[in-house]
């Protein structure tokens, strides 16, 4: 598989009649039992594996192009080509493709056929017909040839048969010889049927014709042909142009004669048919697709033989960089460059790679930052295209190469400063490098195009290297322009550049988190970019609001406290003011925001804006944003209340009896006061052994609700021998307690405990330290048990 003559890349038409290369390998041509024929066969040089697989149909067109080029249709909608690295390997496997189809290998096509519709069995002609016989090639006979031609372009079948014609007879040169005539004559009617003529044989669509029309010392004559347009009132110029105007500069001495040829050719046949040639559009679908091939291949093949030839490409960049370039020879060197770079968009991602990496290895960064601070606007322009391509295809080539100055250059000289020194310092009124250079950086910050592996950390260390040594580059003119209360400057050329500014800061908050955050609480820069919302341009305005909303778009408490403490609300109520209710884009906006703040139920916000912007919205009723903010906030203050009260509750209880903590036993104060008072006028009347059920089953089974304030009072207004007798009285309150407990589990009033009843007195100390099935055991572990047993319960057993 060494062997360099059947090496060939494949490639397949897809549905933009592009050009996809389908990967590099050797071809063969062997018997395949499963197709039962001979076939061409494509093996991948990388892995081996089958990358074609096609029987040599016999009834199949197949063109040999260029010398190197083979292609055929393997249906109706799917082309392939066969580009051969030698010119042997394509003779050789042409040779076997005429072997199978019985023809002669001298031939370009191996078919007359290349298409058939169900309509050519109905066709005059048959494929035994002869084929078609144009008359005389002279003056008196063009309307003749015109109205020929353009009758067979109806049928696939008598168009191969023309174009065979065409070519067998070498009609296109005798065809040129009667234009002389005709120009020489001044013969018009002539020269327009000429026009009709050649635009038909573009249509024929063979690249066997091209070849002959875009030959050196054809060429120009086509051209000619096509100045004279029926439809036009004057000839155009497009001889002028391609011979006068449009001078080939070469830049650095082209010593190989082949890609000098095929450099012109490209140029020329690109020019016809972008500029000569009428608007594809009026033409049958895909009708000049072969020419679009045609300049693709070219194309192709000319970026390959210069990025083969290493001694051109080193000069290029030596001038390049050269301090002693005059800037006319800097300028060309560029255009050079960025046509270069052009052309390499045809290339496949593999080539495309090998493509940037060989500039690379040459230096193209560093000549990038010499170009693109040049003062001639041309070369400015062409270098922001090239880095365009260069990062719109790998980022991470730029990111690597700024992360390798970080040491060795300056900041001012560090290739990202040069860009947004290039973006803020951009002459254009209409901005349109600068809105390139954005562009590009937003690319060059995207985390979703950066790597992330074990031994590669892009992201970090590229938005480390941003936020340390580019960040206040970029926002140098913003800050610049809001030192005061009021934008410094409102011309528009600046109030377009903060606009772009805001753009890409917009893009970091949404992306960047914590680089920008510290960024914007640091520099105090929300602040600043408010002070935009009072400039005379609405686009300003909306761009410094858009940067706020992303923020709060975030939900992050520090951005909350920090637009909180610094009031940051107060730009936006203004301009809300200012606008007056007016049915606009900034109306829209800001009620927007305060919407997203309201659904989103940002409680911080919803307050701030409340309690100090409240009156002034209050008078806003044709939406109902700020009623429905102002109803939020209610809401969440009663929330508040409500969980002042809870906590209020809980510290109460932990100081209270567990028999005033529980819900089921709450009573109004009134109850409370009354019911204490006949319990401590009635202790002294019993004996210590007995029980003391004042009233306690009827009182205690109603479950009355109380405020916990009022229980509070109580407290405050007991005296202050009370609360040593309930201490002293343990025994008493815990017969009470251990009575409620047995009435509520039992439905009756027990018997009063005795010395010798142990399974009463058990229940009873029970009932003073552990209360079964009540809810508060916890808490009253926690806090310390106020009735809990003291010394002068032993006289009870």
């Amino acid at each position: 598989m060494t062997d360099t003559r059947r090496r060939v890349k494949l490639y397949a038409l897809n549905a933009d009649r592009q050009w996809d290369d389908r990967g590099t390998g050797h071809v063969s041509s062997s018997y395949v039992d499963r197709l039962k024929g001979i076939s061409l066969l494509v093996r991948a040089e990388s892995d081996g594996s089958l990358l074609l697989e096609s029987k040599i149909q016999p009834d199949t067109a197949y063109q040999k192009q260029q010398d190197t080029l083979i292609v055929w249709s393997e249906g109706d909608n799917f082309d392939l080509a066969l580009s051969f690295q030698e010119k042997a390997g394509c003779d050789e496997i042409w040779e076997k493709i005429c072997q199978v189809q019985g023809k002669d290998p001298s031939v370009d096509i191996t078919q007359d056929i290349v298409e058939e519709s169900e309509d050519e069995r109905f066709d005059d002609m048959s494929d035994s017909a002869p084929p078609i016989e144009l008359p005389p090639c002279e003056l008196s006979r063009l309307e003749e040839i015109n109205e020929l031609m353009g009758s067979c372009l109806t049928s696939p079948m008598r168009k191969e048969k023309l174009a065979v014609t065409i070519e067998n007879e070498g009609y296109i040169r005798k065809l040129l010889n009667l234009f002389h005539m005709c120009e020489d004559l001044e013969n018009t009617e002539g020269l327009h049927y000429l026009y009709e003529i050649f635009k038909n044989i573009f249509l024929l669509n063979k690249n066997a014709l091209f070849e002959v029309m875009f030959a050196e010392e054809t060429i120009f004559d086509v051209v000619g042909c096509l100045e004279y347009d029926p439809s036009s009132p004057a000839p155009k110029r497009h001889r002028q142009y391609l011979k006068q105007l449009a001078r080939f500069k070469e830049v650095i001495p082209i010593s190989n004669p082949e890609l000098l040829a095929k450099i012109h050719q490209t140029y020329r046949v690109q020019y016809i048919q972008d500029v000569v040639l009428p608007t594809p559009s009026v033409f049958e679908d895909n009708m000049l697709s072969t020419l679009s091939s045609f300049i693709f291949f070219n194309k192709v093949e000319i970026v390959t033989l210069i990025q083969e030839d290493e001694k051109f490409l080193s000069e290029l960049f030596a001038q390049l960089t050269d301090e002693g370039t005059d800037e006319q020879k800097r300028r060309d060197l560029v255009l050079f460059l960025k046509e270069f770079c052009n052309f390499s968009q045809n290339l496949q991602p593999q080539g495309k790679e090998t493509f940037y990496k060989t500039l690379s290895s040459l230096g193209i960064l560093p000549a990038l930052e010499i170009t693109l601070a040049a003062d001639d606007a041309q070369t400015k322009t062409a270098s922001i295209d090239i880095l365009t391509y260069i990062v719109e295809f790998s980022p991470s080539v730029v990111r690597d190469y700024t992360l390798q100055q970080t040491s060795n250059t300056d900041e001012d000289q560090m290739l990202i400063n040069v860009v947004i020194e290039q973006m803020i310092c951009d002459n254009d009124p209409e901005l349109g490098g600068a809105v390139q250079l954005m562009g590009i950086l937003r690319i060059l910050l995207d985390p979703e195009n950066m790597l992330a592996s074990v031994n590669k950390s892009e992201k970090t260390d590229f938005l480390n290297y941003f936020y340390k040594h580019s960040i206040h580059v970029l926002i140098a003119p913003l800050l610049a322009n809001t030192a005061e209360d009021h934008p410094a400057k409102e011309d528009y050329q600046t109030v377009q550049l903060l606009g772009l500014i805001l753009e890409l800061l917009s893009f970091c908050v949404e992306h960047h988190t914590y680089h920008i955050k510290n960024c914007i609480l640091n520099k105090d820069l929300l602040r600043r970019i408010l002070v935009l919302m009072k400039s005379t341009h609405t686009f300003l305005v909306l761009c410094a609001l858009r940067f706020m909303r992303k923020i709060i778009a975030l939900k992050d408490e520090f951005y909350n406290r920090y637009i909180i403490k610094g009031n940051l609300f107060a730009p936006v109520i203004d301009a809300f003011v200012r606008n007056n209710g007016r049915y606009n884009l900034l109306d829209s906006a800001i009620l927007e925001m305060f919407e997203f703040i309201k659904l989103e139920d940002i409680k911080s916000l919803c307050s701030h804006v409340v309690e100090n912007f409240g009156k002034v919205l209050d008078d806003i009723e044709y939406v109902q944003t700020f009623k429905a903010l102002k109803l939020r906030y209610d809401q969440h203050q009663d929330k508040l209340k409500d969980r002042d009260r809870t906590t209020l509750d809980s510290s109460i209880c932990s100081s209270v009896p567990s028999i005033l903590r529980n819900s089921r036993y709450r009573r109004d104060q009134r109850q409370l006061e009354e019911e204490e008072e006949m319990w401590f006028n009635e202790d002294d009347d019993f004996d210590d052994g007995e029980a003391v059920v004042p009233a306690a089953n009827d009182i205690l089974s109603k479950k009355l609700d109380s405020d916990i304030d009022s229980i509070g009072k109580m407290i405050d207004k007991k005296p202050d021998g009370s609360s040593p007798k309930l201490l002293n009285n343990s025994s008493k309150a815990g017969n009470i307690l251990n009575n409620n407990l047995s009435n509520n589990a039992t439905g009756g009033s027990p018997p009063s405990p005795t010395p010798g009843d142990v399974k009463s007195t058990t229940l009873f100390k029970k009932a003073l330290v552990d209360y079964e099935g009540d809810s508060d055991e916890e808490e009253e572990e926690d806090g310390g048990d106020v009735l809990s047993p003291s010394p002068k319960r032993a006289r009870l057993t």
